[in-house]
């Protein structure tokens, strides 16, 4: 809506990631459909020690029902110790996001936020987080890798089992099977991120 009126926006992609903080950890950028349009839109995580007896857990623009289970498979499968922590969970430019394909995006934003390591600016997450772990396929995923490609992402974060059904994008595929693997992947950037932050000794 402008002073003129309605105006089409040819690119929604382009306009919900205008004003992303690159470099930011707990940012994801999800390579989702709407309705059967592809669209890719920011989730934006923030996880902080909780002073509560009960943690506080707020969602807005996903399913707050989705988001207990990433956190329990998180606890039970990845080691992620979430119970001390109040977790606030945002999808960017208050677009409301109806299918499980963001779990990725989600744990992954989490863990991005807990460890406090940014996740790589150029890439995109997609897939569905199983109770027992393992990150499973979902529809049109080719379709999303073109969208990602258009705007310029680099790399897709995406189910081990959905490789086969991908056009040949140009983009490097990361497929992951199970959530512990980017699970650990990311932990180990965050402790590289801290170790990286420590003051060189001085001898004598």
């Amino acid at each position: 809506m402008t002073g003129l009126g309605l105006r089409e926006v040819s690119n929604p992609s382009e306009l919900f990631l205008s004003e992303r903080h690159l470099g930011s950890p707990g940012t994801a950028v999800f390579a989702g459909i709407e309705g059967t349009r592809p669209l890719l839109v920011e989730i934006q995580a923030l996880v902080a020690p909780t002073a509560l007896g009960t943690p506080r857990r707020a969602v807005v623009g996903w399913d707050q029902n989705r988001l207990s289970v990433v956190i329990a498979v998180l606890e039970a499968h990845c080691g992620v110790r979430l119970s001390g922590h109040d977790v606030y969970l945002n999808v960017a430019g208050g677009l409301r996001i109806v299918e499980p394909a963001a779990d990725l995006a989600a744990a992954a934003a989490l863990v991005s936020s807990l460890v406090n390591a940014p996740l790589p600016a150029d890439a995109v997450y997609f897939g569905e987080v199983s109770l027992s772990g393992a990150v499973r396929p979902v529809a049109q995923a080719a379709a999303r890798l073109k969208e990602a490609q258009k705007l310029g992402f680099l790399r897709a974060v995406m189910p081990e089992s959905s490789r086969g059904e991908t056009a040949d994008t140009g983009l490097t595929l990361n497929s992951v099977g199970m959530l512990a693997n980017l699970v650990a992947d990311i932990a180990a950037q965050g402790k590289t991120r801290k170790n990286d932050r420590k003051p060189a000794r001085e001898d004598g």
